[in-house]
């Protein structure tokens, strides 16, 4: 699968406030490992607002279902604690699941509109998503069989343990993990956006690991204090149980759109990366010269 712009060379065009290709939050041109590490903040500041009201509303919305499913499931047990909790745990993992969904069908394309260097309203990243809903969610898919696969083997006694499986699974991401940018910016299908994404990530894929690690140790370094939250608020209204199960729910998911705003954003930056040095992309030649 080519780019969609495979007949042209050179990088994208266009300008958002006069900003120069250098000084662009993600510049075209082949990147350092420490800038993989910090442009992805850099890109998420370039469009803090839309962002920031896209995934505040995913938040709260998903915490509503959640808390109103988790309140459901207690009446229908007859207030058991046992079947509140399980309730609470799965009907959470489900809204967190259909919230990384949104979140990475927003963000990498509103990441992408600043690499391209165009501006995106949020009703547009909506249009987009809405229009690649079907491969992203065969990602998505495809992206929770194998998490769980993998870290369910490293779980077993037979298998060579769970720091084993943690390293494989960072290999299978970093191999696949272009694949949600290609889907936006070529139109791909999910077999072809996955084939790309593999060709894009060769060579480069133990990076691509210690990227997707770091990331991984930073977002439990930064969210530590969300962690302590219900405690914090438990000490002060007391030990009530719905206002705590509503602050857990509430401060799980908004970790997990956080985290997941951060992963696609650093999705988009690395392809651009590996775009520039498997295919210049960065180089532009004059219209005459390829004539």
């Amino acid at each position: 699968m080519l780019p969609a712009d495979a007949d042209s060379v050179g990088p994208p065009t266009g300008s958002v406030g006069g900003t120069t290709a250098e000084s662009a939050p993600v510049p075209i041109r082949p990147l350092q490992f420490h800038e993989l590490l910090d442009m992805p903040f850099a890109l998420i500041q370039a469009r803090i607002k839309i962002l920031g009201g896209l995934l505040g509303s995913a938040v709260l919305i998903a915490s509503a279902v959640a808390v109103g499913a988790t309140a459901a499931v207690e009446l229908a047990t007859g207030g058991s604690r046992q079947g509140t909790f399980w309730g609470a745990v799965v009907i959470t993992l489900l809204c967190a699941w259909g919230l990384r969904f949104f979140v990475r069908g927003v963000t990498v394309p509103i990441g992408l509109s600043v690499v391209h260097r165009r501006s995106i309203s949020w009703q547009g990243a909506l249009h987009q998503l809405a229009s690649e809903a079907g491969p992203l969610l065969g990602y998505q898919v495809m992206y929770t069989l194998i998490g769980i696969g993998v870290l369910t083997l490293g779980a077993a006694p037979v298998f060579l343990g769970l720091p084993f499986a943690v390293v494989w699974l960072g290999w299978l991401r970093a191999k696949r993990g272009m694949t949600v940018p290609v889907v936006f910016d070529e139109s791909a299908t999910y077999r072809l956006a996955t084939a790309r994404s593999k060709l894009l990530a060769s060579g480069t894929e133990w990076q691509l690991v210690g990227l997707w690690m770091y990331l991984r140790i930073l977002m439990i370094v930064l969210l530590v204090p969300l962690y302590a939250l219900p405690s914090f608020v438990s000490d002060i209204t007391g030990t009530r149980r719905w206002t705590v199960t509503i602050l857990i729910i509430a401060a799980a998911l908004l970790v997990v759109a956080f985290a997941e705003m951060v992963e696609s954003a650093t999705q988009v930056v690395t392809y651009v990366d590996r775009r520039c040095r498997r295919e210049a992309w960065d180089i532009t030649v004059p219209a005459e010269v390829r004539r």
